[in-house]
């Protein structure tokens, strides 16, 4: 399958020029070989490195900050406003509902390791961004605060470089922020290793912006396999798949986006939008309608876990294959 999502802020390549000859160097005494690392030693270093890096920029910034004021009381700038934001969302504690929605996740990946819906008994739709956070997240972030609706976002973990205030702020209003994988691959093409580096990087960065760890793994490009099963399980992750794909990564039209997100619904569904990897003034656009529409319909809307909650899936449903063809 060919991949739809393109990357807008991808890093300048460097220009490659050859180094000038280095003085040959002594020859060291042979030594016995290094020791093999432990297989999460490259997510503990770069977690790591991720971690101090974060600490020390914020330092950096509030010494700033606080060198630049003229006077007590002025108001706060986009920056300290930011991390003001972040050291909320690291300080957070868990509320009584958010500690029974990860209970209502452990308790159904007991006995599935997927889901597409929930149940179909109570009358709640789960909404899903994927791709995010971009710059079209914030818009999303605003309508949905001013509905007063909750959503889940798959997050891909190299998109925080650019856009992390928006995850920081997504934890702050009540939302929940799933696994989409570092990178954005599908998984089924890669090792085993590499896709649990994949899985266990965006969770780092996740927990670094003040989030829990993600309980909620949605495979990019609908792309997994045995290997990827095996990864989630001992990873506790449950996979998301969804009921109702709106296609509006494709740019439909808003009319378009509105009408299959409302003519899918049903008890349980679980609905698929983007808030990144291309344009997204149409998905932007069609969500206020989206909203409207389900609840004129009767329907509540939530995030996964508290669907997971209210309405679980039976057991037994016969194991889905990659939905890429993969």
């Amino acid at each position: 399958m060919t991949p739809r999502w393109h990357w807008d802020f991808e890093e300048a390549r460097p220009v490659r020029r050859a180094p000038p000859p280095a003085p040959p160097a002594p020859v060291a005494p042979v030594t016995a070989s290094e020791p093999p690392r432990p297989r999460g030693a490259t997510y503990r270093r770069r977690r790591g490195a991720v971690l101090a890096g974060l600490v020390l920029l914020i330092a950096l910034i509030v010494a700033v900050l606080s060198g630049s004021s003229h006077h007590a009381g002025a108001p706060a700038s986009a920056a300290q406003a930011e991390i003001a934001r972040a050291r909320r969302a690291h300080s957070r504690v868990p509320t009584d509902p958010e500690s029974d929605q990860r209970g209502a996740v452990a308790s159904v990946l007991s006995y599935t390791p997927f889901v597409r819906a929930g149940g179909g008994r109570a009358r709640e739709v789960a909404l899903t961004f994927d791709d995010g956070p971009g710059p079209y997240t914030p818009q999303v972030l605003s309508v949905l605060e001013r509905m007063h609706a909750h959503a889940t976002f798959f997050a891909i973990g190299r998109m925080e470089r650019y856009f992390s205030a928006s995850t920081t702020r997504a934890i702050e209003d009540g939302d929940v922020i799933g696994d989409h994988t570092e990178n954005h691959p599908a998984l089924a093409q890669l090792s085993a290793h590499n896709q649990r580096e994949e899985l266990l990087e965006q969770a780092a960065r996740v927990e670094l912006l003040g989030g829990k760890r993600p309980t909620l793994f949605r495979p990019p490009y609908g792309s997994f396999d045995a290997r990827t099963l095996r990864q989630l399980k001992s990873l506790h992750l449950l996979m998301v798949l969804w009921s109702v794909d709106t296609g509006d990564y494709l740019q439909p039209g808003v009319p378009a986006i509105v009408e299959r997100a409302l003519a899918g619904a049903r008890p349980g569904a679980i609905i698929l939008l983007h808030d990144a990897g291309g344009v997204r003034t149409q998905t932007v656009a069609a969500l206020p309608q989206i909203i409207s529409g389900l609840r004129s319909r009767g329907y509540r809307i939530v995030t996964v876990p508290q669907l997971l909650k209210d309405d679980p899936p039976p057991a037994g449903q016969p194991l889905p294959t990659s939905l890429n063809g993969d």
